[in-house]
């Protein structure tokens, strides 16, 4: 069923266990976080994040038609009122939605999204993940998962997470010797892959959230439900972003650079 939340729409989109830091000072996003730190400390304080798909303010034009249709819930974690009235916050990201319907009015002033959640749909494109494994490797139809088929399914994603893993490693060496230094620190990237190495499904919103990669191939992860094939995209983006790093000995500036967003939030 439909669930009607705050939307919060951004430049780039937000990944499941990405930290995201805020500066809120628009005044309709001052009442937003009013409004949410006036609920009880549960899982209510969230707000809905979606990457902008048009470059201008979103309430000029359809509000549906300028967003991308799959975003990700930003959770409180920390907010810091400040003495002008705003406020230092941080989130991270947590279950991902798609966008129904956005709702604008006088009150609330911020936007909200009529979204369904994805959780059903991500254990399904598992599960059919899991089946694709297994007809690839023996060329016929999928038998019952028992305990050996699950056990191939699981070493299939271990090495696939392994791939990319490897293929990140090197991507980010490469962007740290192009002197790419503000887009992302190297050492900071390796700790956080070290960290998800054992875990395939954070490994991939690791890659997405930390690749210059356009929003559309962001968006494009973020939408893919299962783990597998978020992780085979990431092998094929990886190699692209490596030949083309390779071949222009230069780290492309994201298109995001050259925008001037008409909202402040």
């Amino acid at each position: 069923m439909a669930e009607l939340i705050p939307l919060f729409p951004l430049g780039q989109p937000l990944f499941p266990g990405v930290v995201l830091p805020l500066q809120i000072f628009e005044p309709r996003y001052r009442r937003l976080m009013r409004d949410l730190t006036s609920l009880p400390e549960d899982d209510r304080r969230f707000f809905g994040v979606v990457a902008i798909r048009q470059g201008w303010e979103v309430e000029r034009v359809a509000p549906a038609a300028a967003l991308y249709d799959i975003g990700c819930a930003a959770r409180l974690q920390r907010v810091q009122p400040q003495p002008d009235g705003g406020f230092r916050i941080v989130t991270v990201g947590g279950e991902r939605f798609r966008l129904l319907d956005v709702v604008v009015a006088d009150d609330p002033p911020y936007l909200q999204a009529e979204v369904e959640w994805l959780a059903e749909e991500e254990a399904a494109e598992e599960a059919a993940g899991d089946a694709e494994t297994l007809t690839d490797a023996s060329g016929l139809d999928a038998p019952p998962l028992d305990d050996v088929a699950a056990s191939v399914t699981r070493g299939s994603l271990v090495l696939l997470a392994r791939g990319v893993g490897a293929l990140f490693t090197r991507y980010v060496a490469e962007v740290s010797a192009l002197g790419a230094g503000a887009h992302g620190d190297g050492a900071e990237a390796a700790v956080r892959l070290a960290a998800a190495a054992d875990d395939p499904e954070a490994l991939s919103w690791l890659v997405a959230s930390s690749a210059l990669l356009t929003t559309e191939d962001r968006q494009a992860l973020l939408a893919e439900s299962a783990t597998r094939r978020r992780l085979a995209l990431e092998s094929r983006l990886l190699r692209r972003e490596l030949t083309m790093l390779q071949a222009l000995g230069a780290v492309p500036a994201p298109l995001q650079q050259f925008t001037t967003p008409m909202t402040v939030n």
